[in-house]
């Protein structure tokens, strides 16, 4: 049996907007928690000759932040306000009477330390460390929509193929070649069929749409992953037990009591499918693994709760380092037990190993081809800490697994070609496995703005493709409304997590595509297009991004 890991890297467009609590800290964090020790670890197992075949999304809009021109200068002023809070925090603690963390400070500069060395030595392009990776067949990568959009509800098929369009054209831009696979945002899923929502995309309503998977095809794309209950095949994970329902987030969970009731599964989970019945140019999918994944995207019932392991929710400020380790189920904050980094790593060793028995066990089901286990990247060294120690173990015992074979998702479907064609159903991975964290009564209004703006945007844009002066204007229109469709803001206003920031960003960027679509518009005048034109330069300094995208443009309108 294949066994596939997927890791998918997102973060929303940060830059330039904030630093603490939601802005480029957001961004520094994730690569200094999660992307620097994952390469590090790939690099240190490519060099024992140890395969890790893991298959990596790196969503367009995390990619262009990564490569940035200020993110550098960002992240060498996190890692220096790390490095100070290390020399602080002898005095601090001793203040404090909790000298028995110091040999903690040392542990956590080391690993500064040693991360900073990393990023200098590949001179800051972590995007590029991991092409080489690719390029030597070490890892697979794959693309996502441009700014990690809600496919399914997006109010035109226009700003479906932009969405997907500008992800293939900016990954080849990137990593130097086109991806096989895409990540659906939030495993976001529609098949071909009406739109029905109200209020939704004037000139596509009551209109039959194609499905997402087409939309995939179009772009180029030869297989995507789905939710095992979409695709009929489990039931829907979060539903499981007392698992808080959005989860797969840890800073953001969602207590509500599930409302799913998934039928019987009619199909295993442990073979890839061709995703449309219209079998012709169908693309494929492979579907998750709910016996696998849980063992890892669980806190609850899974490894990241386990005693020894680091707290994630108690931080000590200022500084903004933790000492403290899980201590229990249930555990108050203040009376979390010191970390003991020994005592970790050999937790990290005793997962590993049960990890393998899992996959061994699944492996004896006569239908089982694959398991896919497709996580959060950022869930590996951020919000589990040993995360990213548990997949070198991993790695590192495979090989003695004789079952088990580490594969990529292409690896795998060039060996085991799909035959069986489904219909997958409507939904996500999100809570309820449905929509409703992306729209319900609290995220309304996100989208009764968004499908006009749509609308405007798509009329105006052939007209303005075929005047220069208005291409620039066009182009920065183009980067407001992906970003203004990012499906970061309805999930954070649904967590309630920092709700007034991501409103705040939504808002900005439609009425940065507000200002832009007056001077497109048919009667606008000399003066509403020349300061279009002003407000698309000063967009530009600070949303810079995507510079290829009136292609995509052009491409979604053929």
């Amino acid at each position: 049996m294949d066994f596939v890991l997927v890791l998918h890297s997102h973060v929303p467009w940060v830059l330039g907007h904030g630093r603490w609590p939601h802005g480029s800290d957001w961004l520094c964090e994730a690569a200094l928690d999660t992307y620097l020790p994952l390469l590090e670890s790939l690099r240190r197992l490519d060099a024992d000759g140890i395969a890790a075949p893991v298959t990596i999304g790196v969503t367009p809009v995390l990619a262009n932040q990564l490569t940035h021109r200020t993110f550098g200068d960002e992240l060498e002023g996190f890692f220096a306000q790390r490095l100070k809070a290390c020399d602080e925090a002898p005095a601090s603690l001793s203040q404090t009477g909790d000298e028995a963390l110091l040999p903690l400070v040392a542990f956590w500069r080391e690993r500064f330390l040693r991360l900073r060395l990393l990023f200098r030595a590949i001179g800051g392009d972590i995007v590029g460390a991991l092409a080489e990776l690719a390029r030597r067949g070490r890892v697979e990568l794959i693309s996502s929509a441009a700014t990690h959009g809600f496919l399914p509800l997006l109010g035109r098929d226009e700003s479906i193929r932009l969405q997907l369009f500008t992800g293939t054209a900016e990954h080849r831009r990137l990593f130097g070649g086109g991806p096989s696979g895409c990540w659906l945002p939030e495993c976001a899923y529609r098949p071909r069929g009406p739109w029905n929502l109200r209020g939704g995309g004037g000139s596509a309503r009551g209109a039959v749409r194609r499905g997402i998977d087409e939309h995939l095809s179009d772009a180029g794309y030869r297989y995507f992953f789905t939710d095992a209950h979409l695709a009929h095949a489990g039931t829907f994970l979060g539903g499981a037990s007392d698992i808080p329902l959005g989860a797969e987030r840890f800073d953001a969970e969602r207590h509500e009591a599930s409302t799913v009731r998934a039928g019987p599964a009619v199909r295993t989970p442990y073979q890839a499918y061709l995703a449309s019945e219209r079998r012709r140019g169908a693309v494929a999918t492979l579907v998750r693994d709910p016996r696998s994944s849980m063992q890892v995207w669980s806190r609850h019932q899974g490894y990241p709760g386990d005693e020894a392991y680091l707290e994630f929710h108690k931080i000590r400020w200022p500084g903004g380092i933790k000492y403290w380790r899980v201590t229990g189920p249930g555990t108050d904050l203040g009376n979390k037990g010191a970390y003991a980094p020994d005592a970790a790593r050999a937790r990290i060793a005793a997962h590993a190993e049960h990890f393998t028995g899992v996959l061994s066990s699944i492996a004896k089901d006569p239908l089982a081809r694959v398991a896919v286990a497709p996580f959060d990247t950022e869930l590996f060294g951020h919000w589990w800490f040993e995360g990213v120690d548990f997949l070198e173990a991993l790695y590192r015992r495979l090989p003695q697994i004789r079952a088990v074979h580490a594969t990529t998702a292409s690896a795998h479907l060039k060996g085991h070609a799909p035959r069986q064609a489904v219909r997958l159903a409507a939904g996500s991975w999100g809570a309820d496995g449905d929509w409703s964290m992306w729209l319900n009564d609290r995220t309304a209004w996100t989208w009764n703005r968004m499908w006009p703006l749509e609308d405007r945007f798509w009329t105006v844009a052939p007209e303005a493709l075929r005047r220069e002066e208005a291409r620039p204007v066009l182009a920065q229109a183009a980067r407001a409304l992906l970003l203004a469709q990012s499906s970061d803001w309805q999930f954070i206003i649904s967590t309630g997590a920092a709700a007034d920031y991501a409103e705040r960003r939504f808002t900005h960027h439609c009425d940065d595509l507000e200002r832009l679509l007056a001077g497109l518009a048919p009667e606008a005048d000399d003066g509403a297009r020349a300061r279009a034109r002003d407000e698309a330069k000063a967009q530009a300094w600070r949303d810079s991004l995507f510079p290829d995208v009136l292609d995509s443009v052009e491409a979604a309108l053929a």
